[in-house]
Order: C-alpha cells, then structure tokens, then sequence
C-alpha cells in the first residue's frame, strides 16, 4: 500500500485517512442497513474520481503479509468444526472441484474469447478468478440473513479455495517463468506438498502455542500472543515452501478447538473484543483500498477504448457468475442422482433456492486483485507478458461486480425463495441450556448434602436454577435476588459456572452441539463469571 508522496508523515496521514473513511462509511452502512463492506467498495470507488485524492496503489505484499493472515485466521477460528466436517464433500467439491473446473474452462475458451491470451495466460487468470474471497464471504454472509447451514458452506469454502486458489496460482506462475509445462505426477505431487505441508505446520504451530497458553495467565500477553500467531505462521510455512494460508487456516481452527482449555474466562472476553476491533479495522482498510484500485488499473491498459474494456469487463464477470451457477447446480444434481439410484441411499432431493443461493454468493474480494498485481511483467526468457494489465482489469471487474451486484441483492433473494433465516441453532442452544442447568442442579445438590451449614443458602442458588429450567425455551431472565457477598456463596457460583462449562465442552466434543452455540454459551459463561470477580452478582 504506498500513496504519492514519500516519508513517514504521508504514511501517517494516509493511515489516518483511510481510518476515518471506515468509521465514516461503516457507520453510514449501520444507517442503511448495508452491508458495510459493499458500501466501503463503492465508496472507495467514488472517491478515487475526487480531485486532490491521492493515488493509493494496492501492494500485494501488504495485503498477503499484513492484511491476509490475522483475517484468515480470525475466520478459520469462527469456522465450526462439526459442519465443516459434515459439509466437507460439499466444500471439497466448490473448494477444489470448482476452482479446477474454472481453470480449465478459461484455459479452453478465453483464446477465442478474450484478445491476445493463450491456455497459458488464461490459466492464470483462472487462478487469480477462481477462488472466491475469505473477508468478503465472513463480513458479509452472516450480515444479509442468510440460513446458518449456506453460511457455513460459504465461509469453509472460501477459506479452503484460498489455499487451493493460490495454489493453481504457483502452478501457473510456474508455467509462465519457466516456459516448461508440470507433468501429472509432479503437479499431484507438489498439490500434496504444498497442502498438506501447510495443514502440517499449521497444526505442529497450534500445538506448541496451546501448550505454552497453558503456562501463562496474563491477558495482555495472551492477546500479544494471538496476534503473533498467524503471522508467525504463515511465514513459517511460505519459509519452509508451502502453503502459509492453509496453514494459517489449520492454526486457527485448531486453536480454536483448544482455546476452551487453556484461555481463562476473562481472557477470552478481552481477546473477543479486541479481535473484533482489529477484523473491523482491517476489513474496513481493505474494502476501501480495493475501491481505490479503478485509476491504477485504468491507467495500466492501453490500445482500447472506454466502451470495449467496459463490455470486456461486464461480459467477463457475467461468463464467471454463469460458471459457477453451471458448476454449483451440476455438482449437486449429480452428487444427489449417485447417492439415491447408485448407492441406493435414501435422501430429500436438494432445495433449487438453496442450491441458488450457494451459487449466487461466490463473492471475490482483495485476494483476487492482490494476486492479479502480484503477477510479474516479464515471462519465460525475459519476454514482456502483455496480458498482466488485462488480468488485472477482470479481476477488478469481477470483484466489484460479485461484492457490490450479488452482495446488494442477497438479502431481496432471500427473501423472495423464502430462505430467511430461522436460526437453526435455536433448538440445539435451548437442548444446550437445559443440560447445564440440570447439571448446575446436580452439583449444587450434591454440595448441599455435604455442607449442612450452608443448606439455606444453596437450597436459594438451586431454586433459581430450576426456576430458569422452568422457563426454557423461553430464556426468561430470572430478577437476581438480594446480593449477599460471602465468600462461600462466591466460590459455590463460581464451581457450579465450572460444572456448566465443562458440560458445555462435553456437548461439542460429543458433536451435540456446534461451535457456533458453544461460543454463545460460553460468552455469556465468561460474563456471569466476571460479574461474579466484581461481586455485581453474586446470584446467577
């Protein structure tokens, strides 16, 4: 990210800017009820054209070593395990098959299509195009109402097909550099390495943090820490050749199967709040950069008019949304038409709107635009390679198109196939609720008949769990009782606020229950046990 000027202060003032046009806008989207990252493109975009505006050109390597690894790894953390597994053929499918299919499709007809390309440019632009975009899906998916169950596939996917993505991107740099095609062997070797090397370190790092976490109970350094990993580790795995966003992706999700263990209560409330400010900043930053990209890659193509690289830019974007559309529906018509008449398995044919909705919400976003600048100017032999600027024009297309056309119009889509969400973690929250409660109940029953003096007093703290039994599903908030701070009643809250988490932890590993309900249980376990430290409440 460099501006025109030089020195530190311009670098400052820039920051400084760009931080008030995301508070500014962001805000104006909570006003609209915009998704805040289609606004911040848009406003982006508008004021690149104002006079005195300064040119802030998009530096790949901020955004894939600034920008990408703290936001991949604070969506790979908010990622649910259990639907990523009970999703993973689906994802696999979108994550690797769709990403292939894109490629190849572009390397056969983009020739006939598009001036001047080869198989060998078209590749490239295929890798750039074809994942689609992490930030983009996780900022706006959950903010347009979508059902839980497409926000999941939307979210693993996009994370998956950034590893994959990338790597078709190494594969075509490859070809370009050297001029020299990878047989099949090689290139299903080298896939291998490069993803399952960057699972591999990305693991060996969540561990060897998981287990230090465990020796240090200090907010600010835990904090520090987290903000260290993924940065840690994604050098670490472009370091040793592989893929440092996959292993950003495993670190994260494996860290946050683990965080249940070893962060304490409070820490988790203070890093929960911090990360969020932190995502907030840096999406905002990126969305408004990549509004600011349209006078760079303007200026980079020359030899056509306005109008052809207009038509160029929109016929593109439209062939791609279609691709996907064409790959979405076949995949799932297919994968369904096998599983009921060759395998003999009965299952519910699949939801025509849902399959739509899954195709529609293939956002791209700054991964895209970084890895389209990112391509070198010269080929094999030091030979210029004239389609870089054209790439880099599609791409900006596309991203503008699927953020701004397909992000505005999710939440009218849903609407109109009756897709609004439901929630459907409801009843597994509310199943949730009453097995802590009965197990709160359970522990204070058995404190009582060992401690006959403070009958009284733990007879009190049971009733008002029952009472909250009682009002399940409801999730009626029962009127605290007159606040007694005595040390007993404290450490009774705060061993049967244990009990509750430690059911809570039991139901995720037994796979009742997904992460999604476990981080809302589990905040407002913080909350209760912070207010108890404090002795706000002391009847919970």
């Amino acid at each position: 990210m460099t501006a025109s000027g030089s020195g530190v202060q311009s670098v400052e003032a820039l920051f400084l800017l760009l931080l008030l046009f995301v508070a500014l806008f962001a805000g104006l989207a909570r006003r609209l009820r915009v998704p805040y990252p289609i606004l911040l493109v848009i406003a982006g975009l508008i004021l690149s054209f104002l006079p005195g505006m300064p040119r802030v050109d998009l530096n790949p390597d901020v955004v894939f070593l600034v920008f990408l690894p703290p936001l991949l790894y604070a969506a790979a953390w908010a990622l649910s395990w259990r639907e990523f597994q009970r999703n993973f053929s689906r994802i696999a499918m979108l994550a690797v098959g769709l990403v292939l299919f894109t490629i190849v499709g572009l390397a056969i007809v983009a020739g006939k299509l598009l001036p001047g390309f080869d198989w060998k440019s078209a590749v490239l632009l295929g890798a750039v195009v074809a994942a689609t975009d992490a930030i983009a899906a996780t900022s706006i998916a959950r903010r347009v109402g979508l059902p839980q169950q497409i926000v999941d596939i939307l979210e693993a996917e996009s994370l998956v097909n950034d590893g994959t993505g990338l790597v078709a991107l190494q594969f075509g740099l490859l070809i370009l550099v050297t001029g020299r095609t990878p047989s099949a062997v090689e290139s299903i070797g080298r896939l291998v390495y490069l993803t399952a090397g960057g699972v591999m370190i990305g693991l060996a790092v969540g561990a060897l943090v998981a287990w230090f976490e465990r020796w240090v109970d200090d907010s600010g350094i835990e904090i520090v820490i987290s903000i260290l990993v993924p940065y840690a580790t994604y050098l670490l795995g472009a370091r040793m050749r592989v893929s440092g966003v996959m292993a950003v992706i495993a670190c994260g999700m494996y860290m946050s199967r683990k965080s249940t263990t070893y962060m304490s209560p409070r820490v988790r409330l203070q890093a929960t709040a911090v990360w969020d400010a932190l995502t907030f900043v840096l999406n905002g930053i990126v969305f408004v950069l990549m509004g600011l990209q349209l006078p760079y890659v303007m200026t980079q193509i020359t030899g056509m008019s306005h109008s052809v690289l207009l038509k160029y830019g929109i016929g593109f974007s439209i062939a791609m949304i279609a691709v996907r559309m064409a790959w979405v529906y076949g995949e799932t018509y297919l994968s369904y038409a096998l599983r009921r008449w060759v395998q003999k398995i009965e299952t519910d044919p699949p939801r025509p709107a849902t399959i739509f909705i899954i195709g529609w919400g293939g956002m791209r976003g700054v991964l895209s635009l970084a890895a389209a600048i990112s391509l070198p100017f010269t080929g094999f032999g030091g030979r210029p390679f004239p389609q870089r600027n054209m790439i880099i024009y599609l791409a900006f297309c596309l991203m503008f198109a699927t953020l701004v056309l397909q992000g505005l119009t999710m939440p009218w889509l849903i609407r109109v196939l009756g897709l609004c969400q439901t929630d459907s973690n409801d009843h597994e929250e509310h199943e949730a609720r009453r097995v802590l409660l009965r197990e709160a109940i359970t522990h204070l029953s058995r404190k009582r008949s060992k401690n006959r003096s403070h009958s009284k007093m733990l007879s009190e703290l049971i009733a008002g769990y029952q009472r909250r039994l009682d009002a399940l599903p409801a999730e009626q908030e029962v009127e605290p009782q007159e606040l007694i701070d005595r040390p007993v009643r404290k450490e009774a809250l705060l061993s049967v606020l244990q009990v509750e988490r430690e059911a809570l932890i039991r139901l995720r590993d037994e796979e009742q229950i997904n992460d999604d309900v476990l981080r809302t249980l589990q905040h407002e376990l913080d909350l209760a046990e912070s207010r108890v430290h404090t002795g706000s409440i002391l009847e919970y």
